[in-house]
């Protein structure tokens, strides 16, 4: 099993095509081709973080935060982030960020914050928009569930809870091959009037490239006749945040204790009690304030993130309570995400959980 193997399984699950524009998700350092000896997961890489790795035997970190955000004009080791980029170096340890490409997928860590609160089947708070293609293709009728079962088995279809979905127009489609050609109908010279099917499919972006491969292999046509249109819908499955209801309301009090006791927290920040109890709630993993509104508009009773500034706790304006719970806290559960998500495809190498707390933020 080598470190290629790793990253094709996360980017197949989680596409790079998610992260934020100033995001640095995937390999930061590493030979993909090297064979894997042991993953060490963790949410921050700090130089303690880099040398359990070395004690561990790992040979792969794989982090939430990136060590670089922004490229690196000197590696002189006078700040942290190059000194752990040459302890990995001299150690042979490759780091590879799975961050805002995690945030964003429907699987990721606002799923794992949703779980934890008790809230099942919850909805993204912020869509993602230009995810998605339309793939039109015009196929002979005999042929057109050849062509539905390729494309299906590579993604093409589906749309929210359901999947193998497609659009027909049934018509007739005509063509002309020259000397050149090697028509599959017809014959050389002479025009062809077929009985044809126009498909319609939707298709992620991150899956469109395999789904043409597919196209083309069970397309009879030597010239597949096809069209992919860009969709500026919103995607359901990918987002930031994420909103659902709790199966019973709760008082403002009684949520804040649980959320304590299943976050493990000491202390939260919060806007002044709307005494009114909680039923719908709004979270984001690590800092979400730019979602504010958006949980607003959802009406949720209660939105969970961090990294609130002083000024825009007044943004609430008693529409809405914010927990304001620390960053760390809230996305300490992306560890145990990572690890139970590789742990469940391979076998072949140990996943180890980091047992350094890289929480830089104390409390007295």
């Amino acid at each position: 099993m080598n470190i290629r193997d790793i990253i094709e399984f996360i980017e197949n699950k989680f596409p790079l095509d998610l992260q934020e524009s100033y995001d640095n998700c995937g390999l930061t350092y590493g030979r993909i081709q090297n064979k894997v000896k042991g993953v060490l997961v963790c949410l921050d890489v700090t130089e303690e973080i880099v040398e359990e790795a070395v004690q561990k035997k790992c040979n792969l970190i794989v982090s939430h935060h990136p060590v670089i955000f922004q490229g690196l004009k000197k590696i002189n080791l006078k700040s942290m982030n190059t000194r752990i980029l040459e302890k990995c170096i001299k150690n042979n340890i490759a780091l590879y960020a799975l961050h805002t490409n995690l945030d964003n997928h429907y699987e990721g860590v606002n799923k794992e914050i949703m779980d934890r609160i008790g809230i099942g089947d919850p909805k993204i708070l912020l869509p993602k928009s230009n995810m998605l293609s339309k793939l039109v293709v015009y196929v002979p009728s005999e042929h057109i569930d050849a062509l539905d079962k390729a494309l299906f088995a590579k993604g093409a279809g589906g749309i929210g809870d359901y999947i193998e979905c497609s659009f027909r127009i049934t018509g007739e489609g005509t063509f002309k091959a020259n000397n050149q050609a090697n028509p599959v109908i017809g014959e050389k010279g002479k025009r062809e009037f077929v009985n044809e099917i126009r498909a319609e499919y939707l298709v992620r972006n991150t899956d469109l490239g395999e789904v043409l491969i597919a196209m083309k292999n069970v397309h009879p046509y030597e010239q597949v006749a096809y069209e992919i249109i860009s969709i500026e819908n919103n995607n359901a499955e990918f987002g930031s945040g994420m909103w659902g209801e709790l199966s019973k309301a709760i008082s403002e009090v009684e949520f804040l204790n649980q959320l304590k006791l299943n976050f493990n927290l000491n202390t939260i920040r919060h806007t002044s009690f709307r005494e009114k109890n909680i039923s719908k709630v709004a979270v984001c993993g690590g800092s979400g304030s730019f979602l504010l509104e958006h949980a607003k508009r959802v009406k949720a009773d209660v939105f969970i993130t961090s990294d609130f500034k002083y000024h825009e706790f007044f943004d609430a304006e008693n529409e809405i309570l914010i927990l304001d719970i620390g960053h760390w806290e809230s996305e300490q559960f992306t560890t145990k995400l990572i690890g139970r998500i590789l742990n469940e495809n391979f076998s072949n190498f140990d996943v180890h959980l980091t047992e350094v707390n890289t929480n830089p933020v104390n409390y007295f």
